[in-house]
């Protein structure tokens, strides 16, 4: 009986590492940590959106040496606490790295977890200036916020001849807003410009634009530019126009979503901002892109879409490349520069990347060069 216990043992036992050798991989996790919900959610949704399609093209190919990517999103709620919360949930699914956060007031707080944990951090859509420069864990695929505010103080000065501007921001992100204020209001000034007092606001459901826009137009500017999301940006417009409907607006590239034109409708025809990347563009790689997300999603990809969509390929490209001993942050630093949909995304020591910005405006509902039709 022994012998034959033993037999069955060890029968059992071949059996059960068998199937251990036929089981598949253990999937590589990523997160997405965003704003899925609330006033500045089509950031975070256009975003996460990008990131899905990333994930699941690159397993319809095989995923990562042999391994299927496996997404972990996460609510961050525009809430720094709820943040914080969600990147520990994010760590407990032993994530190999996290796409994000959108915006520059979620950065700030998870960058000091994310060193904690070595865990790389790339965001799609982050630009203050108060991340840049640094040896850490965060890292980004656009300029920092210097790129488009210089951009726009020339733009606003030297082609729309505006000499008195006003600029109204959100104290809710002010890591971002304060960083874009104080880099358009050097070179304006520099050109000969009048930067009037700026006026900050908390966005909110209770926020009274009737109010902020008397209180803007009372100093008489040329121009007023709003540094808020979409939704703030689209309804400031709107009191704006029923008190000035010639006033010269602008925004900052938080806010130059699919949903300003959607809901500021003819209030933000006009609006000028600076962007990076290019909605008119013919290149293929572009091409299939937007065809794929509408394929996908059947939503326009915008800016959070496409920067969602070329930093999960950088993550995925680095893992792919990179040797047993090195962590994530060391491969993408190797390799430097990576493909993305539009242009080559090339990282600096520290993960902060540089590239062209231009002007475009809103015109029957589509960002478009400024004074021609989409």
């Amino acid at each position: 009986m022994l012998p034959m216990r033993h037999a069955i043992l060890f029968m059992l036992a071949s059996a059960a590492l068998a199937l251990a050798s036929c089981a598949p991989p253990e999937p590589i996790r990523i997160g997405f940590l965003g704003g899925l919900s609330g006033r500045a959610s089509d950031l975070g949704i256009g975003g996460l959106n990008g990131v899905r399609l990333a994930v699941e093209l690159r397993n319809k190919a095989g995923g990562i040496k042999g391994r299927q990517i496996e997404l972990i999103e996460a609510d961050d709620q525009q809430d720094p606490e709820v943040a914080l919360q969600a990147f520990a949930t994010l760590i407990k699914h032993r994530v190999t790295a996290i796409v994000g956060p959108m915006t520059s007031a979620m950065a700030m707080p998870t960058v000091t977890l994310a060193n904690q944990a070595q865990l790389l951090m790339l965001s799609p859509t982050v630009t203050t200036n108060d991340l840049s420069g640094l040896d850490d864990y965060f890292f980004r695929v656009l300029p920092e916020t210097g790129e488009f505010a210089r951009t726009s103080a020339h733009y606003y000065f030297r082609t729309l001849g505006l000499h008195r501007v006003l600029l109204v921001y959100d104290l809710r992100n002010r890591s971002y807003t304060e960083s874009w204020l104080r880099d358009f209001s050097k070179p304006f000034a520099g050109e000969g410009g009048k930067m009037l007092a700026p006026i900050g606001f908390n966005s909110s459901d209770e926020t009274d634009f009737s109010a902020l826009a008397r209180e803007a137009l009372s100093g008489k500017p040329d121009g007023i530019i709003i540094l808020g999301n979409s939704v703030d940006a689209a309804m400031f417009c709107q009191n704006i126009r029923r008190l000035d409907p010639s006033i010269a607006l602008g925004t900052s590239e938080w806010a130059a979503t699919e949903r300003l034109a959607e809901l500021g409708g003819k209030a933000v025809e006009g609006i000028t901002v600076a962007q990076f990347f290019d909605r008119q563009s013919t290149q293929p790689a572009y091409t299939a892109f937007r065809a794929a997300f509408l394929a996908r999603f059947r939503l326009e990809p915008g800016f959070a879409g496409i920067f969602g969509f070329d930093a999960a390929n950088v993550i995925f490209s680095a893992l792919e490349n990179k040797a047993p001993e090195q962590s994530l942050k060391q491969a993408i630093l190797a390799q430097q520069t990576f493909a993305g949909v539009q242009k080559p995304i090339s990282f600096d020591a520290n993960g902060d990347t540089r590239g062209g910005t231009f002007m475009v405006s809103v015109r029957n509902g589509a960002f478009v060069p400024p004074g021609s039709a989409p």
